[in-house]
């Protein structure tokens, strides 16, 4: 299992995530793995490739400009509490950049996660104590099968899998932590250990999937992280299991390495917090991991979402927040464009 996310998208360039625990003040990260061509240059191929996507602006207001708030339980009332108590959501790839801020959410919302990792103790790191009642670890590692125990998964109605690594050959890679093991081999196994009575399987992949002859798609695709993640994709699809897979753009925003669960709760999307979901593959763009996040969490039990793949991006504007119904709305919208 990834020990963090990084789904291969367009050049990587920028990174950022503000702080607001005590008087920290915000910390820039650099991320200096570029693809082939410059930031510029990929400005330029973004312009020309304009498409007809399936997409929609959502229109939603968020409660503060500068940070997104992951909602609290408490602003759910009782209603939320009762219908998470029955929930019990399974979070691999729980370490990396949208990972940690999925098991933040879900902490917040007050819906009961267990988490497979390599290193269970990244998880006190990240997360803090919590309750066994709230937060469950287990050790084991998707890419060997032979750690995925039947009992990692008693009880698992849901399950959100956002594992990944690097496009390109990088120290990530180390321990056999490639594309083909991470995000082909990983994901066969976890779909092939899951009982029939999951609801659904949340996988988060990446656009340009079914592009990967096509430029700038075949560079990412150099070392096949397309075609993994593609053949992890349609194992999902043909395995019977109800299922969502969330393609974002290039990430930007959020934490890159581990922060403490305080700062993961207030990282900031800056001006791109408004969302645009299509389908089709034909999306070009970039995509804050803290909407990332949302859409897998939001896309848990919708109806809407059940079978369906879609592509993510975030773009300067207000947007939905953790506002499900304008979230099922985006996701609607995308069916009818």
């Amino acid at each position: 299992m990834a020990s963090t996310v990084a789904t291969p998208t367009i050049p990587f360039s920028f990174l950022k995530i503000q702080c607001h625990s005590h008087s920290q003040p915000f910390t820039k990260l650099h991320h200096n793995n570029r693809f082939p061509f410059s930031s510029a240059s990929s400005s330029s191929v973004a312009l020309r490739w304009s498409c007809d996507s399936k997409r929609l602006h959502a229109n939603a207001v968020s409660t503060d400009k500068e940070v997104i708030e992951i909602e609290s339980s408490e602003s759910k009332e009782n209603g939320e509490s009762k219908a998470a108590s029955s929930k019990l959501v399974l979070v691999v790839g729980g370490s990396g950049g949208v990972g940690q801020l999925v098991v933040a959410s879900l902490l917040q919302r007050n819906v009961k996660s267990r988490l497979i990792l390599r290193d269970p103790e990244k998880a006190k790191a990240l997360f803090g104590k919590q309750d066994e009642d709230k937060l469950e670890v287990v050790k084991g590692d998707t890419r060997k099968r032979e750690d995925l125990d039947p009992s990692m998964f008693e009880g698992v109605t849901h399950v959100i899998c956002c594992t990944g690594t690097t496009a390109f050959p990088s120290r990530r890679w180390d321990d056999d932590n490639t594309p083909e093991r991470v995000d082909w081999v990983g994901v066969k196994n976890l779909v092939s250990a899951l009982p029939e009575s999951v609801k659904r399987v949340v996988l988060v992949s990446s656009i340009g999937v079914t592009k990967s002859n096509e430029l700038p798609w075949s560079i990412m695709n150099l070392f096949g992280v397309l075609k993994y993640k593609k053949m992890g994709e349609d194992f999902l699809r043909s395995s019977g299991i109800p299922f969502t897979i969330i393609r974002p753009g290039r990430l930007t925003d959020g934490p890159y390495t581990s922060y403490d669960l305080n700062t993961l709760l207030k990282a900031t999307a800056g001006e791109r917090r408004a969302v645009l979901i299509g389908q089709g593959d034909k999306l070009i763009g970039e995509a804050s991991r803290i909407i990332v996040a949302e859409a897998c969490i939001q896309a848990l039990d919708l109806e809407v979402t059940k079978n369906q793949i879609y592509e993510v991006n975030s773009v300067e504007g207000e947007g939905p927040g953790s506002d499900a119904k304008k979230w099922q709305e985006l996701f609607e919208g995308a069916h009818s464009q």
